[in-house]
């Protein structure tokens, strides 16, 4: 059977990007001359290093248990808050301005607040984590039910749908696409703050891994290396959550198949 172009598309084209993409780079450390950033074979050989020494597949590790900590308490908290903010307008409108005021707020200028709180420990990277995916998680969750067409509501009324049933059969399942689309940006918001939360005290995870390896030693490989995992780990988690968007339970509310 022979592959299909959106296989090809999907496959082959981002393939052969990345191969050009390390072309290009062990070009231009050849032609520079320099000695300071390292080719992709050194970067490669300081994968295995770390892998060899037992330390890799552990700062991974570390690393994503911190971000889905985080998340997941950020959910529990902002999906019901934007749920019932979408469902009440009063409580909206009290607390609306407060989200919109905090949510721009960079997570990083909440890290001296996290020192205080939890000091310089690992609950405090989880609380970095925590405060950088609950307010775009809140407002998502907010829209999301907000974005519910009115039609489907007053078929669910036609049919005699008292408000807990149409909560559970009309406006979440209709919701749940868009608020998957939030969960998704608010997840990829976490994995991102990760790497500057774990730079604050800890002494594990992909963050740690570039600092202390710049610090000690100025080994440069492994600063690409940590790099390089962290955009690869997000990317797979992306993928992840946009196949969970795509999955055929979740789509009955968009108005034609994409």
């Amino acid at each position: 059977m022979r592959p299909s172009r959106k296989t090809l598309e999907t496959l082959l084209l981002p393939t052969l990007t990345g191969l050009l993409l390390l072309l290009l780079w062990h070009g231009a450390v050849r032609l520079s001359k320099t000695t300071t950033f390292p080719t992709p074979w050194q970067v490669l050989r300081g994968m295995e290093e770390l892998a060899s020494q037992g330390r890799l597949t552990g700062y991974i590790r570390d690393s994503i248990h911190r971000v889905v900590t985080g998340y997941l308490l950020a959910v529990a908290v902002g999906l019901p808050a934007g749920l019932f903010m979408g469902l009440h307008a009063p409580t909206a409108r009290v607390l609306g301005p407060v989200i919109q005021l905090l949510r721009p707020i960079s997570p990083l200028a909440w890290i001296p607040v996290s020192i205080i709180l939890f000091g310089v420990a690992n609950t405090a990277t989880v609380f970095l984590i925590f405060l950088a995916s609950l307010f775009p998680l809140t407002l998502a969750a907010m829209n999301a039910v907000r974005s519910v067409p009115a039609i489907y509501l007053r078929a669910g009324q036609n049919f005699g749908l008292g408000r807990v049933a149409l909560l559970r059969r009309v406006i979440l399942p209709a919701a749940l696409p868009y608020a998957l689309t939030g969960l998704r940006l608010s997840f990829g918001i976490a994995w991102l703050v990760v790497v500057a939360a774990e730079m604050i005290g800890v002494d594990s995870g992909l963050g740690y891994l570039i600092i202390d390896a710049r610090n000690a030693g100025k080994r440069y490989d492994l600063v690409v290396a940590g790099i390089l995992l962290i955009g690869s780990i997000g990317l797979g988690l992306d993928v992840l959550m946009r196949r969970l968007e795509r999955a055929r339970s979740v789509r009955w509310a968009y108005h034609r198949e994409t």
